[in-house]
């Protein structure tokens, strides 16, 4: 099994160097997949690095929305994400027909979505956020009504930077797997570890976020359990996150909130799909290019803000 494991890694760190193709892989990665990533990280990393890379071809193990923006930066490079069924349930919670009955009844607000939503969402919006950024987006807009879209809690989190009214679209728009994590479960995660840290990311609910000493994207939460002086922290995200700080920030410890806080639609990547991926060049991401170019706006105008 371990043989048939690493002659695998070797024919895909074959077929990468013949075919100039670049690997990245979301933080909620399986293991293996992180390691063999030319690069690890968030939606806002991921989106500035496949705008950097001279690879012909983009191995992007995340899921549907984060392909989709890879594409629309790279129209020119073959974008390919190795299994079709990752798709996030939170994107398919906005559809483009619902932002668009919001926006009529709210014609003087302006749009900002979270970058986990389609294509034909994101070419309505005026600007796309992430949620490292989501703050300071909603801060430099022009309007003092914002919609914003498609995570409630990520929403609530936004509307502490601002005085700005924020409108949730949908209403109760969330990411299933931080729903997973609840109260109970930070209680008893605190009272097993009192002197840990607890971080937490900005999807989880507000009750949650309200009791984290900090509130960060995945990328956030790898710099402050990196760079801090704390030993231990209580981590309130998708539990595949775990992997790299503990292989990052080898002296510390690090306990998730609730092991139940899963993306199974992350984990559909495999060495086994990577491999045949590269090799087939499919499954490719295509998006119509005149969409390309109205939703290039809102993410071009979020990397300027």
């Amino acid at each position: 099994m371990e043989k048939e494991r690493m002659e695998r890694i070797k024919e895909i760190e074959r077929l990468k160097r013949e075919k100039n193709a670049i690997i990245l892989a979301h933080n909620y990665q399986r293991a293996e997949i992180q390691d063999i990533a030319e690069f690890v990280g968030d939606s806002l990393e991921l989106a500035r690095k496949a705008m950097d890379t001279a690879s012909d071809i983009i191995i992007f193990c995340g899921v549907d929305f984060m392909a989709e923006t890879a594409a629309i930066m790279n129209p020119d490079k073959k974008v390919i994400i190795p299994d079709k069924g990752a798709i996030c349930p939170m994107a398919q919670q906005l559809p483009a027909e619902d932002l668009l009955a919001a926006k009529r009844e709210h014609p003087e607000a302006e749009v900002v979505l979270y970058v986990n939503t389609l294509a034909e969402s994101k070419a309505l919006a005026d600007c796309i956020c992430t949620s490292a950024n989501a703050q300071e987006i909603v801060k430099a807009m022009d309007a003092s009504t914002i919609l914003f879209g498609p995570d409630r809690n990520l929403a609530y989190h936004a509307q502490k930077a601002t005085s700005k009214k924020i409108i949730p679209v949908p209403e109760y728009g969330l990411c299933p797997s931080h729903h997973q994590i609840v109260m109970t479960d930070l209680i008893k995660a605190k009272a097993a570890h009192p002197r840990a840290k607890i971080v937490v990311h900005p999807e989880c609910i507000p009750e949650v976020q309200d009791a984290a000493d900090y509130i960060v994207s995945t990328s956030g939460m790898v710099k402050i359990c990196k760079e801090g002086e704390d030993g231990e922290f209580l981590i309130g995200t998708e539990i595949g996150l775990l992997y790299r700080l503990k292989k990052e920030a080898a002296g510390k410890k690090f306990y998730p909130i609730s092991t139940t806080a899963v993306c199974p639609q992350m984990k559909m990547h495999t060495l086994e799909n990577i491999e045949a991926a590269l090799e087939l060049e499919k499954p490719e991401v295509f998006i119509k290019k005149e969409l390309i170019n109205k939703a290039r706006k809102s993410i071009e105008r979020m990397l300027e803000i």
